[in-house]
This record gives C-alpha cells, sequence and structure tokens, in this order.
C-alpha cells in the first residue's frame, strides 16, 4: 500500500512538464538539480535557528526592550486550587455569576475570592508587552535579514528584472548555492515557527483553537508550497515570491515592537 501511495504521489504528470520524468533530473553536464530528500535538512536547521532565536532574544531583544523603557510587569499568580484550576481549564476561563456561587460553596470561600482568582488566573495567560516584544523581534529580525540577504543573492540574476527569465531552460535549470541556502533557511524557519506554536505567549493569548489551527494550517501551507516548488525545480520563481513575502513581512512584524 504505501509503495503504491508513493508512486501516486510522485506521479510524473504531476510534477514534471511534458515527455519528462524522474530520470531527467539526474545531475549531469555541470547541471545540478533540486532532489526531494535534501528536504529532510530543513529539520536541523529548524532547530538549529531555534538555538539562535533563545540567544538573540535572550542577549538582544531583552537589552533592546530594556533601553526603550519596556519593562516586564509581574502578575501576581493566584493561590493554589485544584478545584478552581481544573474547572479553568476544562470548562471555562470565564464563569458566570451562577457558576461561581457554586464553586465559592465547593470551595467553601467568598464569592469574591472566586472571581479575583478567575481574574488573577485569566492575567497570567496574556503575554508580557516584554514577552511579546521577544518574540516580534525575532520574526522581525528573520525577516529583515532573509530580505537583505534575497536581494543579495537575487540582484544580479536576470529574473529578478525580467520575471520570464524564470522560465527560460526549464525544467533544466541548475540549482545555485545561493538558492539552497535560501529554500533551506526559509522552510525551516517556518518549521521551527510550527515546532514553537504551542508555547509562544502572542499564539495562546486568544484562547481560541480557531486561532491556533489557523496558524497551523498557514505555517503548513507555507511548508508544502516551498516544498512543492522545489521537488518540482520551481526554485527560480519560488526565491522571487519568497522574497516578496518577506519583504512585506518584516514591515508587519515592526507594529508589532
Amino acid at each position: 500500500i504505501l509503495r503504491t501511495l508513493n508512486s501516486w504521489f510522485w506521479w510524473e504528470n504531476i510534477w514534471m512538464p511534458i515527455n519528462c520524468t524522474w530520470a531527467d533530473f539526474v545531475d549531469r553536464d555541470g547541471l545540478v538539480f533540486p532532489k526531494p530528500h535534501q528536504l529532510y535538512a530543513t529539520i536541523p536547521y529548524a532547530f538549529v535557528l531555534l538555538i539562535i532565536r533563545f540567544f538573540s532574544e535572550r542577549y538582544v531583544a531583552i537589552p533592546l526592550a530594556k533601553a526603550l523603557g519596556i519593562k516586564n510587569v509581574r502578575r501576581v499568580k493566584p493561590q493554589p486550587n485544584p478545584v478552581l484550576e481544573s474547572y479553568f481549564r476544562e470548562c471555562s476561563r470565564h464563569p458566570s455569576q451562577s457558576e461561581i456561587q457554586g464553586l465559592a460553596k465547593k470551595c467553601n470561600c467568598t464569592v469574591h475570592l472566586v472571581e479575583k482568582w478567575f481574574r488573577r488566573r485569566r492575567n497570567l495567560e496574556i503575554p508580557t508587552v516584554l514577552r511579546k516584544f521577544q518574540e516580534a523581534f525575532w520574526r522581525f529580525s528573520f525577516y529583515l535579514t532573509s530580505s537583505i540577504v534575497g536581494f543579495i543573492f537575487l540582484y544580479d540574476k536576470p529574473w529578478f528584472y525580467d520575471i520570464w527569465q524564470t522560465w527560460v531552460g526549464y525544467p533544466f535549470q541548475t540549482l545555485l548555492p545561493s538558492q539552497y541556502w535560501y529554500y533551506m533557511a526559509e522552510i525551516g524557519f517556518y518549521w521551527s515557527l510550527l515546532f514553537t506554536l504551542g508555547i509562544d505567549n502572542k499564539r495562546k493569548a486568544s484562547g481560541r483553537a480557531c486561532d491556533f489551527m489557523a496558524h497551523v494550517v498557514h505555517h503548513l501551507a507555507a511548508i508544502g508550497l516551498m516544498s512543492g516548488s522545489w521537488c518540482g525545480n520551481y526554485v527560480r520563481l519560488g526565491t522571487l515570491v519568497i522574497f516578496v513575502h518577506d519583504t512585506a513581512d518584516f514591515w508587519l512584524e515592526v507594529t508589532q515592537l
């Protein structure tokens, strides 16, 4: 079954132009082609980016935030209460008045104390301004760096000025080292965002599953589209699309700083 599914997925009529097969994409005569198995490398690259993110947030973003007067406001933690904690996680973060009264009786405390406990507990879920700044700073730094590096990689390429040049010689276009690293870094970055989606405070702040799933779908779609263009050797066009998106994204992250 797996062999059949694999043959269907890599069906040449889907990936290849007419009269082209996967056998035509073997390196020869100075031509180097993208290979699907190279995409496995994006996973370790993602962990490298996570390490870079840790140090940039800790040793660059935090000092910068302090220089800009951004402080990490301490929030008062509610008293440990297994009953209220269980209700908060499994039932509702905003219980009704009747539910609060029932919880007060169950915990043998006043309604006012239950209301205060839920208010403080909700506040813990809201990311601090400093934490928001750290996350936005990392994404801003990556998009800005990627935009600059992308321009350096592309400015001397004819398809940067004439989009029709992306199809000259297709699909037998050799893969450049700059294109390899550009793709690996971008796909690895979106893997890293996917890995940290559950712990990033900014993503958890809304408390809505639909927001979380929207980001999951977005990151998977980005990875899938870039991986698909890699396998089909749409690398020239792909690098242009990546560059356009990154030059827009770093301006969006500026608004989050």
